[in-house]
């Protein structure tokens, strides 16, 4: 199994949530780390992948939003620094893959599959191998403690349940 690293300056970790009902709050998490083993990435059923996320580098471009999100009545980032993703199973779905895992939020695990397409295999200008990938998942974000909400004087939810998370990595040889 040969080790890869996650180009960061070439990769996200993104997430979005409907507000008010209406709309979408899109954000990201700036600080994370990845581990991803693979005998061959063009075949993404011999790898073992496990990320970390930093929860305190949660950026929704809203500095007020992301204090709240860091507090108690979401993350408590104090207690639980780190959202925590690791691989169970990796499948093969026609040209695409499903990456079946556990992922830790507050304390709380549970099994989450991600869609993940193949972007594509390259040589950067240096001579350095690099693949792509997009995965992404849906989670129910009461699931995993994240309970906190405001009801709407017009009916409705200020946060909505669902959570979309998606992951654009690029990666090298390590």
């Amino acid at each position: 199994m040969a080790k890869w690293t996650v180009d960061q300056s070439h990769s996200s970790v993104g997430f979005e949530v409907k507000h008010m009902m209406v709309s979408k709050v899109k954000g990201q998490f700036d600080s994370y780390t990845a581990d991803v083993e693979a005998a061959d990435l063009t075949d993404l059923t011999t790898a073992s992948v496990a990320f970390k996320f930093d929860v305190a580098s949660i950026n929704t471009h809203s500095e007020d939003r992301d204090n709240h999100l860091k507090s108690g009545d979401f993350f408590d980032t104090e207690k639980y620094p780190t959202i925590d993703f690791k691989s169970t199973s990796i499948t093969k779905d026609g040209d695409d893959y499903k990456v079946t895992g556990d992922l830790t939020i507050k304390d709380v695990t549970k099994p989450v599959t991600f869609d993940v397409e193949f972007g594509g295999k390259g040589t950067n200008p240096w001579g350095v191998e690099v693949y792509g990938f997009e995965a992404e998942t849906k989670i129910n974000r009461e699931e995993f403690g994240l309970t906190w909400n405001a009801v709407l004087e017009s009916g409705g939810v200020l946060v909505g349940k669902d959570i979309k998370i998606k992951v654009e990595l690029e990666v090298n040889p390590a």
